[in-house]
């Protein structure tokens, strides 16, 4: 059975930088023979997404809404809920590890939820957003560079 990652952020337009961050992961996802789990749509998403693509990998997508066209081009499997933010409990449940890069509140939840589900939860140094100040305050997660991240959640499951 192939394992599966969720990547979790921010669906807001991206610097360029995170942007390079969120490929580069979804790449090393697929490199690693893994499936990306994501909500689908764009910002990390569609980053993640993209660069998974790139290196031949496959993608699923969880939607908010019931409408498959906001899914993102690269997304090779769209799952429709129409269940809002209440999806993101359905993104990490599915994943065996979860990488957080730069979000928002969000973001926020599906590392909560992540953590309830028992899940391991990995944050990308530098990405910005809720990944670079979550572990302050929530414990059991697992920080690591941008280059290191599938790795480390990888070395978890």
């Amino acid at each position: 059975m192939m394992r599966q990652i969720a990547v979790v952020g921010s669906d807001s337009e991206l610097s360029g930088s995170v942007e390079k961050i969120a490929e580069g992961i979804g790449r090393d996802i697929a490199k690693e023979g893994c499936v990306l789990v994501c909500g689908g749509r764009g910002g990390v998403m569609e980053a993640a997404c993209r660069g998974a693509k790139e290196a031949g990998g496959t993608t699923v997508g969880i939607l908010p809404g019931l409408d498959k066209e906001d899914a993102n081009s690269y997304i090779d499997i769209v799952i429709t809920t129409g269940m809002g933010y209440a999806r993101n409990s359905i993104v990490v449940s599915c994943a065996d590890a979860v990488i957080a890069v730069s979000g928002r509140v969000g973001t926020l939840s599906e590392v909560a939820l992540a953590l309830n589900h028992g899940k391991p939860v990995v944050v990308v140094e530098g990405s910005g957003g809720i990944s670079e100040s979550v572990d302050q305050v929530v414990e059991g997660i697992h920080r690591a560079k941008p280059e290191e991240a599938v790795k480390a959640a990888l070395d978890l499951i």
